[in-house]
């Protein structure tokens, strides 16, 4: 198999969760493992990878749920992420780095963005009119306001974008909108803030956005209807007390009127001060421009659906606007493979409504790589999913444990037993042994396509795919039944379903890392793949093999 692909930078930047609780499988199957997944497969290829994430700590969900408990949102902050760590941890979701938007290293990168983007005149100043509540006194940011959504009916919008049909919304959009602070009908008042100048940004946007190849039809179909539309001056400032503050020389707030960054200006930010933060911490503070200033670099941005508009057109817009004129421009998203909702019994996951048990509560009944291949099997890429906890336990039983478990445990347990435990000499190979070979090899260039592409439910059936054709092998020659006629035939067959394991090994690593890692040392390697390249090694005769146990194990739900 061809190693051209080996040796490129590949940034995986994947969503920021807020820190106002912990994830759910809905986030885990549309962002999180998606980008592990793709992340682990890059690194077995020889490319240089560099995944960063990080807690969103200046959401209003964040300042939200921090009122409803009367603490300060650093309290909830504090709180949870030492959790998404653990969470990372336990289900081996491999990032580079995964901080917070609270570091100094990430207010000066904002504050850069926000200033050159001032400079270069696609930030001004407007006058506008903000809900404000006057039971409360106070200016109500977009999440403090909810309503009935005037594109689809749903009577609990939020302010800033309707959860049941995703448009991204502005609080006086909203049908009869109503405080979450005290219930009242919010009233408009004239505020100033600081505005994108997205029109002045349009042509150049669409310009970019129709050379896109690749992009999963929902995300490029809406981006490029979105702009079409006709973009409009968007705030990108909020009266907030909690967030990242205006650069101070640049700052308007007044006493009736503390001003903050608005969220989905410095959040999306995030993917490039921790690049930065990355490089940073490896002594090298310029490493980060690899993968952001290198023109043949690559970025690939993991989200949920809900976040298109703000990855596919606002942050490409912020980049545009930052780079006019620059000398080392920085690099647009190579793809924004955005996937649709994991839904529990027909409704959203969502934490802010409690739909869907936090990942940590899974990782409690299934094991890491058990919980990855089940998820894997369902990822929403091209429509909405239905999580079905009866049909993950299948998925784990009958095709993990049953196919690709069992196949490695019998034939290690078969060669130990009757080949002293080494791969043996396979002498000469008939038509069924080159075929199997053949498949396995052809399983392994169809999976890269596809990995290569984000279409990581096909590669997760290319690799169950061989784990059957080389069951079927085993089934046809029977080395079980032959090891009492033909040694030399036995010794064959089970020299060929060794060289296939070994190949599959690979092709499972980037969905089940731990048991990908176990076997490898079973048949003589160290346990680490980043770096082998996406091929088949065989193994040599006289290999020794490890003992083997059960890689997976059956599991059942709770009563």
């Amino acid at each position: 198999m061809s190693d051209s692909t080996a040796d490129r930078h590949i940034l995986v930047a994947v969503a920021w969760p807020y820190a106002n609780g912990l994830s759910h499988l809905g986030h885990i199957a549309g962002c999180y493992l998606p980008a592990d997944i793709f992340a682990r497969y890059h690194r077995i290829a020889g490319n240089r990878v560099l995944m960063v994430s990080g807690t969103d700590a200046h959401g209003t969900p964040i300042t939200v749920k921090a009122d409803q408990e009367g603490v300060s949102p650093a309290e909830i902050v504090e709180r949870y992420n030492p959790r998404f760590h653990e969470q990372w941890d336990r289900l081996g979701v491999s990032f580079d780095l995964f901080t917070t938007t609270m570091t100094d290293n990430h207010r000066e990168v904002v504050w850069d963005l926000f200033r050159t983007l001032h400079a270069n005149g696609y930030i001004d100043t407007r006058k506008t009119e903000q809900f404000f509540d006057p039971e409360a006194g106070r200016f109500l940011p977009d999440r403090y306001v909810e309503g009935t959504c005037p594109s689809c009916g749903y009577e609990q919008a939020r302010g800033d974008q309707c959860e049941s049909c995703g448009r991204t919304l502005d609080p006086v959009d909203l049908i009869e909108p109503r405080s979450k602070l005290t219930g009242v009908t919010p009233e408009p008042r004239e505020t100033e803030h600081y505005f994108l100048l997205l029109p002045r940004l349009q042509e150049q946007l669409l310009t970019w956005l129709e050379t896109r190849e690749g992009w999963r039809p929902h995300v490029i179909n809406w981006a490029k209807g979105f702009v079409k539309d006709g973009l409009i001056e968007t705030a990108v400032t909020r009266d907030l007390a909690w967030g990242v503050p205006i650069p101070p020389e640049l700052d308007i707030s007044t006493e009736a009127s503390q001003k903050r960054i608005y969220v989905w200006f410095e959040a999306v930010t995030g993917y490039l001060s921790a690049s930065k933060e990355w490089a940073q911490r490896q002594g090298d503070p310029d490493a980060w421009r690899a993968w952001w200033e290198d023109p043949s670099a690559e970025s690939h941005y993991f989200i949920g659906k809900d976040n298109i508009p703000f990855h596919a057109v606002f942050w490409p817009s912020y980049l545009l606007g930052y780079s006019d004129g620059a000398d080392r421009p920085l690099n647009l998203p190579t793809n924004v493979p955005a996937n649709q909702y994991v839904t529990f019994r027909g409704d959203k996951a969502s934490k802010s409504r409690g739909v869907g048990r936090s990942l940590l509560d899974y990782l409690d009944v299934f094991p890491a790589d058990e919980l990855r291949y089940a998820l894997s099997t369902i990822l929403p890429e091209y429509a909405d999913t239905d999580l079905a906890e009866d049909e993950l336990v299948r998925r784990i039983n009958d095709e993990l444990v049953a196919a690709w478990g069992n196949l490695v445990n019998r034939v290690l347990a078969m060669t130990r037993k009757n080949l002293d435990g080494v791969v043996p000499d396979p002498g000469a190979l008939d038509e069924r042994d080159h075929a199997l070979l053949a498949t396995i090899d052809q399983v392994l260039a169809e999976e890269q396509d596809l990995l290569e592409r984000v279409e990581l439910r096909q590669a997760l059936r290319r690799a169950l795919h061989g784990a059957q054709e080389t069951n079927a092998y085993l089934n046809a020659l029977e080395p079980w039944k032959t090891v009492k006629t033909d040694l030399a035939r036995t010794a064959t067959t089970l020299w060929a379903a060794l060289q296939a394991i070994n190949g599959l090994k690979l092709a499972f690593a980037p969905f089940v890392p731990f048991a990908s890692a176990t076997l490898d040392t079973w048949v003589g390697g160290d346990g680490e793949l980043n770096g082998r390249g996406w091929r088949r090694e065989e193994l040599a005769t006289g290999t020794v093999l490890g003992e083997p146990h059960p890689l997976f194990r059956k599991v059942e739900l709770p009563e």
